[in-house]
């Protein structure tokens, strides 16, 4: 960090003496409406848009042309001061309005749409956890139950389906 910005969203610190300082206010309150809970229109744009409108955000691709040259990976967000960059940190979220889902940066690059946990819980019920090993499927047997076999049949494959055990 230096002595004028924040650490982590480098946002621009008001100094003792400072002449202007609604400028560096200012400055900071734009970053925070673009960088803060972003929405952003696409993920992974290499080229920017022609004519962005005031607060509209992306998250640049890996090899970013013209005036996002040199920013890779971070979000980009328009002002009518023209354009703004955060760089991403690792756990950083924003909600990817292309594809009505969440991108998540992983320290090296945005992933969309990817829920990663341990378990799922819904209303405190465990509903999903790590998965289990394949279970084999009927066959054989001295009585014949072609109904029993049909619905277990189905039931495993839903299992394997919903990726709750190995196929």
């Amino acid at each position: 960090m230096t002595d004028d910005m924040t650490a982590r969203l480098a946002l621009p610190l008001l100094s003792a003496g400072q002449a202007q300082k609604e400028m560096s206010h200012n400055e900071a309150l734009a970053l925070l409406d673009l960088f803060v809970q972003p929405v952003v229109l696409a993920v992974g744009i290499d080229t920017p848009p022609a004519t962005p409108a005031a607060g509209q955000c992306w998250i640049v691709g890996a090899a970013p042309t013209g005036v996002w040259a040199g920013h890779a990976q971070h979000l980009a967000g328009w002002t009518e001061g023209g354009w703004r960059f955060c760089i991403p940190k690792m756990g950083m979220r924003a909600w990817n309005l292309a594809d009505a889902d969440e991108a998540l940066f992983d320290g090296s690059g945005w992933s969309v749409g990817i829920l990663r946990g341990a378990r799922l819980e819904i209303q405190g019920v465990q509903v999903v956890a790590v998965q289990q090993s394949a279970i084999a499927a009927p066959s054989g047997g001295t009585i014949a139950d072609a109904e029993a076999r049909e619905a277990i049949s189905a039931i495993l494959a839903a299992l394997h389906t919903h990726g709750l055990i190995a196929a």
